[in-house]
């Protein structure tokens, strides 16, 4: 989809300030360590990841999504809100519903969910650019607050049960890899954007998915496990990686550039592997990387937008052409351009 009037007007996120270490993981679970002679140290070496957050006190995700998006609010009218994470308050009603009411939107707003694992952000700046560029609206809000102690928790309770083999335990070990966090962004025509702010255009946009991998990483399937989540992610790298090598061909072809012309990419943010290989697989130089997963983890939809909005703080605005690319398990990818100026 090539964008001609979509600005990302302003973006804010919330990080909960308690640090969470791989090593106070692994401490926690020594007893499976200890019986199945695992080395200290493995869970932060494999991934890259040395701490992520969690909020101390209990927290929905709309309350955390309410935390990011208030800063950026400045009382213009907001015709959409879309929620967008994997986590919600609850099945009924959507999680945006509740988001609306913290904010205080108008009763002329529209909200609802759009939830697609990992990727749910991205597709919602998709549904959300093309209600801008159509001319439907010229606001649209996205938020996406996603808390994964939950899991880690049930997580570890399932570790240290003593039936557990090296072979059984590696569905779970992305799981150790989660936390928490929020984010939103405000899209915007160019007709309606702040005239103090830099302007910022997402310009094109491509998605390609690959069904036949969607039982690679699958949560919440188990009667009573609400915060289960079973995945292969030796099996989902491999299947990511041809899905992304696809998609990339493509989204060059539509952008019509090549990766030099990028000075700046973003990832989705699982870890070292996925990063070393997916740069690898789609001949890209690792220099360009914007990481944050080495301290915040991978925070599902939150990731890739979280750390597009830390780079856009750290560096004051873009400093040439940026790459968006997110993949999802399902599985899903889409891949995003955003330029500055006019």
């Amino acid at each position: 989809m090539q964008l001609r009037h979509v600005c990302i007007e302003r973006m804010g996120y919330a990080v909960p300030e308690h640090a969470y270490t791989s090593a106070q993981i692994e401490a926690r679970l020594e007893a499976l360590y200890t019986r199945l002679k695992l080395p200290l140290g493995r869970l932060e070496l494999m991934t890259g990841i040395r701490e992520r957050r969690f909020w101390e006190e209990p927290i929905t995700p709309s309350a955390a999504a309410i935390r990011a998006a208030l800063p950026i609010l400045e009382g213009e009218p907001i015709d959409c809100v879309i929620h967008a994470s994997v986590c919600r308050d609850r099945l009924e009603p959507a999680t945006a519903a509740y988001v609306h009411a913290g904010l205080k939107l108008s009763a002329k707003t529209l909200f609802f969910d759009l939830s697609s694992a990992c990727l749910g952000f991205l597709n919602a700046m998709k549904v959300a650019a093309a209600f801008i560029e159509g001319g439907h609206m010229d606001r649209v809000l996205i938020v996406s607050g996603e808390n994964g102690r939950p899991l880690l928790e049930h997580t570890i309770e399932q570790l240290l049960k003593p039936e557990q083999t090296r072979t059984s335990i590696k569905p779970y070990f992305a799981n150790l890899t989660i936390g928490a966090g929020a984010v939103a962004m405000l899209l915007c025509h160019e007709k309606v954007h702040a005239a103090d702010k830099p302007l910022i255009r997402l310009k094109n946009i491509m998605h390609r998915v690959d069904t036949s991998a969607v039982h690679l990483c699958e949560g919440g399937h188990a009667e009573g496990a609400a915060y289960e989540m079973m995945t292969d992610a030796e099996a989902l790298l491999k299947a990511g990686l041809e899905l992304a090598k696809k998609a990339w061909v493509d989204f060059c072809d539509t952008c019509h550039v090549n990766a030099e012309y990028f000075k700046r990419i973003i990832t989705h943010q699982v870890g070292r592997q996925h990063q070393l290989q997916l740069y690898a697989a789609l001949g890209l130089d690792t220099r360009y990387d914007f990481s944050t997963y080495e301290t915040w983890g991978n925070v599902g939809s939150v990731s890739v937008p979280l750390s597009l909005a830390r780079y856009l703080e750290v560096h004051g605005g873009l400093e040439g052409p940026l790459a968006l690319l997110g993949i999802g398990s399902g599985l899903t990818t889409s891949m995003m351009e955003i330029t500055s100026g006019v």
